[in-house]
């Protein structure tokens, strides 16, 4: 048997394992991200003028923390159904990998290039594939697209306050 069949099989030999394994990869892979976000932190950021409804700093850890969860659990679900629905798990997967590039490209941007208006561009386009990735994740378990919903709604705000701080600065 290949690892390839192990692998596409895990979810349904050991749903538990495969869960924890999903979601700590979205969160290691999520937490790359503060490579650059730190680069942007101290100095850069804190000469900003901030828009009014930016939250403190202390915010962002545990939401994105949260968000990374629901999106590896959503990522869970749909891998699990590799053996039913092999097209559209293979989209649905191919879809949330290019997005995740684009949620990691916003920290390089914004905070890693300092560049905010780079950063509004890249936000633009992650909000598109991220209702991209719903879509796909919707055609093979519509639980985790629901997953997705907050994130959506988490980036739109973010979106919102990209735009504001390129406003304003």
């Amino acid at each position: 048997m290949s690892l390839q069949t192990e692998v596409r099989r895990l979810p349904a030999k050991r749903p538990l394992l495969a869960l924890v394994l999903s979601i700590l990869l979205v969160e290691l892979v999520g937490a790359s991200g503060a490579v650059f976000t730190a680069q942007g932190l101290g100095t850069w950021y804190d000469s900003l003028v901030r828009p009014a409804v930016a939250p403190p700093s202390w915010v962002f850890g545990p939401v994105w923390t949260t968000l990374f969860a629901l999106m590896g659990t959503g990522l869970w679900l749909v891998w699990r159904r590799a053996t039913d629905a092999p097209g559209a798990v293979r989209l649905a997967v191919v879809v949330f990998a290019v997005h995740f590039v684009f949620n990691l490209g916003w920290s390089a941007a914004f905070f890693g290039l300092q560049a905010v208006g780079l950063g509004l561009a890249v936000i633009a386009a992650l909000w598109v594939l991220i209702v991209a990735t719903m879509w796909a994740f919707a055609r093979v378990d519509r639980r985790a697209a629901l997953l997705l919903g907050p994130y959506l709604l988490w980036v739109s705000f973010a979106a919102y306050l990209n735009y504001r701080f390129w406003v304003l600065n």
